[in-house]
């Protein structure tokens, strides 16, 4: 697993709380890898998923940071998104 994965997977979880997440998402982070997110919480893996969002490193560390906005990116085109679109509003709101 890339560091850029391992970074994400903990930096998910610690957003998630104990809760988990109500559905389930994969990011496509280019170049290093897949995260899974479900009701387990975040993990590396390449699982089928309700939505599918995929992005650049960068773009992604900057999501996670809060340097930028889930929203912002995908109307740039910076991140997009494959799957169901309420999936992918309500992971903005855990991302946020």
């Amino acid at each position: 697993m890339s560091d850029v994965v391992e970074a994400a997977v903990a930096a998910l979880n610690e957003k998630l709380g104990a809760g988990g997440y109500d559905g389930s998402a994969k990011f496509v982070i280019e170049d290093e890898g897949t995260i899974i997110l479900d009701g387990a919480g975040a993990r590396a893996g390449d699982d089928e998923a309700d939505v599918t969002l995929s992005a650049d490193a960068e773009t992604f560390q900057a999501i996670l940071s809060g340097e930028m906005n889930p929203t912002t990116a995908f109307m740039q085109g910076k991140l997009s998104v494959d799957g169901d679109m309420g999936q992918a509003m309500q992971l903005g709101s855990v991302l946020s």
